[in-house]
């Protein structure tokens, strides 16, 4: 089964090349050829620039307290790639993966040979998890991120029970538009016709356009600080703890353990998400699975501790935004701590207004590179930084050990390993062996 796993994937992965191509023909072409699966399902939809796997493993871990049987299709992957595809967080198996492929190979040949073209390796991929929460793995309920802004997302074929914008941030802009109402607008593509839309959007150009889209579509908008929000948050015993207030329910003294302020903001919005599908589908969700569920939720590289000694953690901050809130997180809990910091990004990123905020905070400061077709070379990241204590190495395997030997056991250094998901996937293998 290996062999034929690894052919599938490599056939998948293949598609790469014909790059990203928005539009939605292709996915309505292939999934009536399968009797669109995606009918069969109740789905949650979320779009946003960052904190999307943070959300949707807040409201997962939640309903799966709740006995639920949760279906989640997330991207990009930091372990295996079959980690896209989870029910109940079990990866699709191989056998499953493989039967699909060979199921939809030819739908997708069939599609090529149209007018439509060729399926993206991210469109073959959002059918195949179609297919598997609908005619295989079956869960009660499935938690669908989009790959890309929202409107033209191989994703957008889906009618949610309710839609999830996390937020609007600087990423992809090369296809989503270079200002924050270019980009809004294609996130506000999936709000759909009479169902609701809950965001945690902040700045007042985003929310206009996504309270106007939901206003002509007759969709009940919850925007965090107005139909709901959070008061009270503290630090406790290095969690943080708040009170969730919303128009239907308010939840005092709640705590999570994934650290930083933007997760009480990742967290509100899945609550109300929970609390709509409680007061309007049904569901049923006591308190304790609340709190129980939010307790359990973790989020591989996202701001992660993997090491005690030294203090050491990682983060897939690939964005300014991301960034933004790595320093933030970094200044609430270890602004007693020097800062050791090991960068590696992509090309295709702002580098050097993300390099600039990491300069702020770092003590010292490491630049390094991975084996990735649009990785960015070390030295032209170091050429970018302005900081007195900056350094390359292009191993990052050695600069991670060197970092280690220089902090050794001392409790007043931390060091954090951050920038692209793909970087950190390759160093999570390493640091969680």
């Amino acid at each position: 089964m290996n062999n034929e796993f690894n052919e599938a994937l490599h056939w998948l992965n293949s598609r790469t090349t014909f790059g990203i191509k928005p539009g939605l023909e292709r996915m309505n072409f292939m999934l009536e050829q399968l009797g669109h699966p995606e009918r069969r399902l109740k789905t949650v939809h979320v779009a946003g620039t960052n904190g999307k796997g943070s959300t949707v493993s807040f409201m997962c871990h939640i309903l799966q307290e709740a006995g639920y049987i949760v279906g989640t299709f997330t991207s990009p992957y930091i372990e295996s790639f079959n980690e896209r595809i989870s029910v109940d967080g079990i990866p699709i198996s191989d056998e499953d993966f493989v039967e699909i492929v060979k199921k939809i190979k030819p739908i997708v040949e069939k599609c090529e040979a149209t007018e439509y073209g060729v399926p993206t390796e991210f469109e073959v991929l959002t059918v195949i998890a179609l297919e598997y929460f609908a005619k295989v793995a079956v869960p009660y309920i499935s938690l669908i991120e989009t790959g890309l802004g929202g409107r033209l997302d191989s994703t957008n074929v889906i009618t949610p029970l309710v839609s999830v914008i996390t937020n609007i941030g600087q990423d992809h802009m090369n296809i989503l538009g270079n200002t924050v109402e270019e980009i809004t607008k294609e996130k506000a593509g999936i709000i759909k016709s009479g169902f609701p839309v809950v965001t945690a959007v902040e700045q007042p150009e985003a929310e206009e356009i996504i309270a106007d889209v939901a206003k002509s579509k007759n969709s009940k908008l919850y925007r965090l600080g107005k139909e709901f929000k959070t008061i009270d948050t503290a630090l406790h015993n290095g969690n943080e703890v708040f009170t969730f207030q919303s128009l239907f329910n308010r939840l005092e003294n709640l705590e999570i353990t994934m650290k930083g302020e933007h997760q009480v903001k990742n967290v509100a919005t899945a609550l109300m998400a929970i609390e709509y599908l409680k007061q309007y589908f049904a569901f049923v969700i006591d308190e304790e699975h609340i709190r129980t569920g939010l307790l359990k939720t973790t989020w591989k590289g996202r701001f992660e501790k993997v090491s005690d000694k030294p203090l050491t953690f990682i983060d897939g901050a690939h964005n300014p935004e991301g960034i933004d809130t790595l320093c933030k997180t970094i200044q609430r809990y270890y602004s007693d701590k020097k800062v050791h910091i090991i960068f590696s990004a992509l090309k295709d990123k702002p580098l050097k207004e993300m390099i600039g905020k990491l300069d702020a905070i770092a003590d010292k400061i490491t630049f390094t590179q991975f084996e990735f077709a649009r990785c960015t070379e070390a030295s032209e990241l170091f050429e970018l930084s302005s900081s007195a204590n900056k350094h390359v190495n292009v191993d990052w395997k050695e600069a991670i050990e060197s970092e280690k030997r220089e902090i050794g056991r001392s409790e007043e250094e931390v060091l954090i390993i951050t920038g692209s998901l793909y970087f950190i996937s390759e160093v999570r293998k390493l640091e969680c062996r």
